[in-house]
């Protein structure tokens, strides 16, 4: 079956950057999906059930940690695998992330490697 992975962030450079960070997984199979902002990402992640998503905090519409709960809350996608991305790097946020439910939680600026790292270690793919 074939892996998919959500961007999820209201500014598009950020997707690009992303985009490119992710892009030598497409050569794994991997299809890289993106939203602009967290309603559009829950309905997403409900049609697709991506393997992981990096999911941005501030984001118009459902923030981060609004779409984080409502998957985490949801049986048929809890399983969903949610690396919070945020510039937000306060302990009191990192808290929130995790209390919502995801994963992991990452701080903007990020390392394209440690994405990439991530990203293979959560979709079990060796480059």
């Amino acid at each position: 079956m074939n892996k998919s992975i959500l961007i999820v962030d209201d500014e598009v450079h950020i997707r690009v950057l992303m985009e490119q960070t992710l892009e030598e997984l497409e050569d794994e199979g991997v299809e890289l999906l993106t939203a602009t902002n967290g309603a559009a990402a829950l309905e997403i992640i409900r049609s697709e059930k991506p393997d992981l998503v990096f999911l941005d905090v501030m984001m118009p519409k459902m923030n981060g940690f609004e779409v984080c709960q409502s998957v985490k809350e949801d049986v048929a996608i809890q399983n969903t695998y949610i690396i919070m991305l945020t510039a937000k790097g306060q302990e009191f946020d990192q808290q929130k992330g995790l209390k919502a439910g995801a994963n992991l939680y990452m701080t903007k600026p990020f390392d394209p490697d440690e994405i990439l790292e991530k990203a293979t270690e959560v979709l079990d793919i060796e480059l």
